[in-house]
């Protein structure tokens, strides 16, 4: 899967353009054009730039010991001139600024990740009690409630809920929320230059962010809930006298929680990748705002090493949900 996100990103970005010229713009010389062609290797084939770009980017690689000093490769290497190592991934550098593009992104990956984790939490607790309850509470307005409130949560866009709650509560209410229309996971001190948490900017993206994935919770655990409440065993620990508390959540929503486990895992790599329209709309800094950056900017190392690391994050989260499965439900194994 990685290899063959690798081959589309760089068919995309550097197989079908000239990043060369992206870099000086439209009055750079021939002189400075050579120069930077042959710096990132765009003076060669297509096909050894894509062999060139996969030695960067995998951890097993294959280097000349000037090179390695160059790129300031971080790992292991063994040999004489020509070294093989095992190292952490090259992304190459921003054409903007010429940094190095993993810095940038691991710079900005804990505001993702803080995102992401609180949108999912508030998803699962809020989504798994509303399915629980509109399982129990079968025909009446708490279930009819649930499932509208959930279908009205998977159809808006996140963009859209973005703006809408953006204007709502940072604009129109926030002399009473007093939360504000952006604002990073951090704010800096206008004395001393140094960095705090700054939590209340969290609410209005996390909420956001947190809709989708809610809805489809809700919607997953009360159909779920509904079909194991209607199995044998559920009917016979009613017949022991266990109390309807018990039942509900001991037997009946551990067994229920496979395809909502599914679906959290999923959702939680998804948010993690795809929290772009989010991020730049609250003016979050995290992965999503920084590569829409960088689109805008042309600046397409980022890009690149961006998708790159998304799709790492989904292929490592699908591996967990996989080894979940078998943790919480024994007949997986």
């Amino acid at each position: 899967m990685l290899l063959g996100v690798a081959m589309l990103v760089f068919i995309m970005f550097q197989g079908l353009g000239d990043p060369a010229r992206l870099m000086v713009g439209q009055t750079g010389d021939k002189k400075t054009l050579d120069n930077i062609r042959s710096e990132l290797y765009l003076d060669q084939p297509k096909w050894k730039q894509f062999v060139l770009y996969l030695n960067d980017i995998s951890p097993v690689s294959v280097y000349k010991k000037e090179d390695i000093q160059k790129k300031q490769l971080k790992g292991f290497f063994f040999g004489g001139d020509t070294k093989i190592g095992l190292k952490i991934p090259y992304l190459r550098q921003s054409y903007q600024t010429k940094e190095n593009v993993g810095t940038v992104l691991l710079r900005a990956l804990p505001g993702t990740i803080l995102l992401s984790v609180a949108a999912m939490l508030f998803a699962i607790i809020v989504g798994i009690f509303l399915g629980v309850l509109a399982a129990v509470k079968k025909g009446t307005w708490m279930d009819t409630s649930a499932i509208f409130a959930s279908i009205v949560g998977i159809s808006a866009p996140s963009f859209f809920m973005a703006l809408v709650v953006a204007y709502l509560f940072g604009v129109v209410l926030h002399p009473y929320t007093g939360l504000d229309l952006t604002g990073s996971w951090f704010d800096i001190d206008e004395v001393t230059g140094e960095k705090y948490l700054t939590l209340k900017n969290l609410i209005l993206p996390a909420f956001t962010l947190g809709i989708r994935p809610l809805a489809i919770i809700t919607q997953l655990t009360r159909s779920s809930m509904l079909d194991i409440l209607s199995q044998d065993y559920i009917r016979t620990a009613y017949a022991k006298g266990l109390s309807k508390r018990a039942v509900i959540f001991k037997h009946a929503l551990r067994n229920a929680l496979n395809p909502v486990v599914t679906a959290i895992t999923g959702w939680f790599a998804e948010l993690l990748a795809g929290a772009f329209f989010v991020e730049y709309i609250f003016g979050w800094k995290g992965i999503g705002k920084i590569t829409v950056d960088a689109l805008e900017k042309l600046d397409y190392p980022i890009v690149m090493g961006s998708v790159l690391l998304s799709a790492c994050i989904f292929i490592v989260i699908n591996i967990v949900a996989d080894i979940l499965y078998g943790i919480i439900d024994p007949r997986v194994k």
